[in-house]
């Protein structure tokens, strides 16, 4: 407690940090502010108990902390830009000319960067008239007139990308990856209410039981530290080089490559395809025809998240992406050759396709075991309400992994900060 106490002070005293500090909390405090400007002509109170009872829908709007079930003019987030990142990190792995431009350092991270904010103008689109055909097939809303329609989709649209700037903003200006720092905030605007749901579910052994999953909570947030910082550390030797008089290299170091590589994408990649079924579903059961209607239910009730075949659907999909996303974080070939023209090598494995070929091994064997803790996290909300009842659990698992990394990433950007400000008294 009282090296957090230090940290904190030290933050505080140092001028630079503290700016960055009160301009992250500055853009909180803006984002937090246009979740609760609603958009028109949405019934919010009857919005409110659909997403209560519907845990699709509810996971969703934790994860977009609280804007959805206000609908306001925020409500699509930043999920237009994650969606957009994926995209343009597979069509990297696709086309060579963009990866010729990941590879050009600064200039082309920033070039990488802009084709993915162009690319979610039209997902940001695309998810927009989803959330207004849901909501129109829920009654809602009633849209009889275009404009509006246009109007509706302009503003979601518009608040989406207001997001997304505020988010680099932080990143400019702030502490923090922007974007995951703004997902952060949205999470945690929704624990308090998560918590006293849990606390307000019911008297006596219910009230016991939401202790017993605060207590099952944290130590699934010490199991989350504890992946998260794990690594499997992969010998690495450099060749004795000489110039002239001087001889370089001739040691030993090591490479560490997390057991979590793609930390939480997986899951993000999995929700995306999980919450089509529950959503197609509704649209069916919106329908005239029985026969589609039927299907609708059928589909609604498999994929309930506290039915046996979303589960294992989920936690399936969860390990398959595991390994694909590990693919794309963990470039092998790439890693391979640098090791190679930096005259380092893996001992006991020839340069160049052998330790490509090693590395890849070891990244499969880890992620394994990732794979296996992200699916475990992914339906741990859905394991603990068929056990307990409670129904207000839905991004339990995901959220703590989400907040943690976020925190630790952040946790280690200010130590580095305050290490640059400070390197008299550390040299």
């Amino acid at each position: 407690m009282q090296r957090l106490t230090n940290l904190l002070q030290k933050m505080w005293h140092t001028k630079a940090l503290r700016k960055k500090l009160l301009f992250t909390a500055a853009m909180f405090l803006i984002f937090r502010f246009l979740a609760h400007v609603p958009l028109p002509g949405v019934d919010l109170l009857k919005l409110g108990s659909i997403f209560e009872n519907n845990q699709f829908l509810n996971l969703l709007n934790i994860f977009s902390g609280g804007t959805l079930s206000n609908f306001s003019i925020v409500a699509v987030g930043i999920n237009p830009y994650i969606t957009a990142s994926i995209i343009i990190q597979l069509a990297t792995m696709v086309f060579p000319k963009l990866k010729e431009i990941q590879k050009d350092g600064e200039s082309g991270r920033e070039r990488i960067n802009q084709y993915t904010r162009l690319a979610s103008v039209p997902l940001a689109i695309i998810q927009s008239v989803s959330v207004l055909t849901l909501l129109r097939s829920q009654e809602l809303i009633q849209i009889d007139n275009p404009l509006l329609l246009v109007g509706l989709i302009a503003t979601l649209v518009a608040g989406s990308m207001i997001v997304l700037w505020l988010g680099e903003l932080v990143s400019l200006y702030g502490i923090g990856n922007g974007i995951s720092m703004i997902l952060l905030g949205g999470i945690l605007s929704r624990l308090p209410v998560t918590v006293a749901e849990l606390f307000t579910t019911g008297a006596g052994d219910q009230s016991f039981t939401a202790i017993i999953v605060l207590a099952l909570f944290i130590a699934i947030i010490a199991m989350v530290v504890f992946m998260n910082e794990s690594v499997r550390k992969v010998t690495i030797q450099y060749a004795k080089r000489q110039r002239g008089s001087r001889v370089y290299g001739d040691y030993m170091t090591h490479l560490p490559i997390r057991v979590n590589v793609s930390g939480v994408m997986p899951i993000i990649f999995a929700l995306s395809i999980m919450i089509a079924p529950s959503f197609i579903g509704r649209l069916l059961v919106a329908s005239q025809q029985v026969q589609l209607v039927i299907l609708g239910q059928k589909l609604q009730l498999w994929f309930a998240q506290t039915n046996p075949v979303y589960i294992v659907s989920y936690f399936l999909v969860v390990f398959f992406f595991s390994f694909f996303s590990a693919l794309i974080f963990f470039n092998a070939e790439d890693l391979s050759s640098e090791l190679k023209k930096s005259g380092a090598f893996l001992p006991g494995v020839r340069p160049g396709a052998a330790t490509k070929k090693y590395l890849e091994f070891v990244v499969n064997r880890i992620t394994l075991a990732g794979a296996f803790f992200l699916g475990f996290i992914a339906i741990l909300p859905s394991l603990v309400q068929n056990a307990t009842g409670i129904q207000s659990l839905a991004l339990g698992g995901t959220s703590a992994l989400i907040v943690v990394s976020v925190i630790l990433e952040t946790a280690k950007q200010v130590e580095s900060m305050l290490v640059e400000q400070n390197y008299d008294q550390y040299r």
